[in-house]
């Protein structure tokens, strides 16, 4: 095959985790923003292996995965991501090295400032649809968290 890229792309995964009707999101310590639990893939790794272990890093709780919410393309970032829709297995949610306050919250209630991708993909893993979301989410981090202060 011809032009053979290079191109590296990271691969995200992430977790609404969700019990009794919240879902569980974490502060990150560097930006101050909330969001959803994961982060990006390591080498050898499988993609729920990946995710249970930034769920266990971030939060300290161990999960079920229940399936598939969506793929993201973030073009701008060279980077893929994956969400999916988890429940709580073991153990209580606590705080780590880059997670300064976690919280279980309703969709009507969520916290702020939320990550507007993150919310985006909130919504789509609680929809009931029967089917993956596919979207492309293109904004650049400037302009989603442009309007607030980091703290």
């Amino acid at each position: 095959m011809g032009n053979t890229s290079t191109h590296v792309f990271r691969i995200g995964v992430f977790a609404v985790i969700e019990d009794a009707g919240k879902v569980l999101l974490a502060r990150r310590r560097d930006i101050g923003w909330w969001n959803l639990p994961g982060g990006g893939m390591e080498a050898g790794e499988t993609v729920d292996d990946a995710l249970r272990r930034e769920i266990r890093e971030e939060v300290g709780i161990e999960v079920h995965i229940d399936y598939l919410v969506g793929v993201y393309s973030k073009p701008q970032k060279s980077e893929v991501v994956l969400t999916f829709l988890c429940h709580p297995a073991s153990g209580t949610p606590g705080t780590s090295d880059e997670v300064s306050e976690v919280g279980w919250f309703p969709m009507d209630d969520l916290p702020e400032p939320l990550l507007p991708k993150h919310r985006q993909r909130l919504h789509d893993a609680l929809r009931q649809g029967e089917h993956a979301v596919v979207a492309a989410q293109t904004t650049t981090t400037e302009e989603d968290q442009g309007e607030k202060t980091l703290l």
